[in-house]
């Protein structure tokens, strides 16, 4: 299971370079820890986080979340994910350096809690508080062994030395859209970027 995982999020990767770039090397950004990894969360089990709170890089911004652990439910890449509503909406952000007038494209890996209610989970990316694309999930017939994550993407030009990436919860209940694998990738200048 790990070896598709690992598969998928390089394929990922490689859609993004190929898109992104044409040919050439995609420049780093200076974004950190996509997949949630620390700190460490309980194994088999989660903690909820309240706005103010942060994971790592990221700030809980609004309602709360819930980091799991190691073995709680399939990560879409290493061992961790974030449920974005914890025990109601929530959203996380995470502020980082970027070059004004730069194309950025993030990709990003979203299930939903299986375990509850509704089936169709939502959300939003945001890009400086705002709202950049909108998502959903159906949870019918996925389990915690079997997420089904997918992959999306969405784009944005910077327009300061620092951006704001944000992902936010339109569930609010226990149960909502599950974050993971999260990358920023800086598009160099060339003709497909324009």
């Amino acid at each position: 299971m790990r070896v598709s995982r690992t598969f998928t999020a390089a394929a990922a990767a490689s859609s993004v370079l190929l898109a992104c770039t044409g040919t050439a090397a995609a420049a780093p950004s200076h974004f950190d820890d996509g997949s949630f990894e620390y700190p460490v969360s309980t194994p088999g089990g989660f903690k909820d986080l309240v706005a103010g709170q942060s994971i790592g890089p990221w700030q809980v911004t609004s309602g709360s979340v819930d980091l799991m652990g190691a073995g709680s439910w399939q990560a879409a890449e290493g061992d961790q994910s974030v449920d974005l509503s914890g025990v109601r909406a929530g959203s996380v952000s995470q502020t980082f350096t970027t070059v004004p007038g730069t194309k950025y494209t993030v990709t990003y890996a979203v299930a939903g809690n299986p375990a509850g209610p509704p089936t169709v989970k939502s959300g939003k990316v945001l890009v400086n508080g705002q709202n950049f694309q909108d998502f959903t999930f159906d949870i019918t017939g996925k389990t915690y062994t079997d997420m089904g994550y997918v992959y999306r993407q969405v784009n944005f030009v910077a327009t300061k030395s620092t951006t704001t990436l944000g992902f936010a919860s339109s569930v609010n209940t226990a149960y909502g859209p599950v974050l993971d694998d999260v990358t920023v990738v800086a598009c160099p200048p060339c003709p497909s970027c324009g």
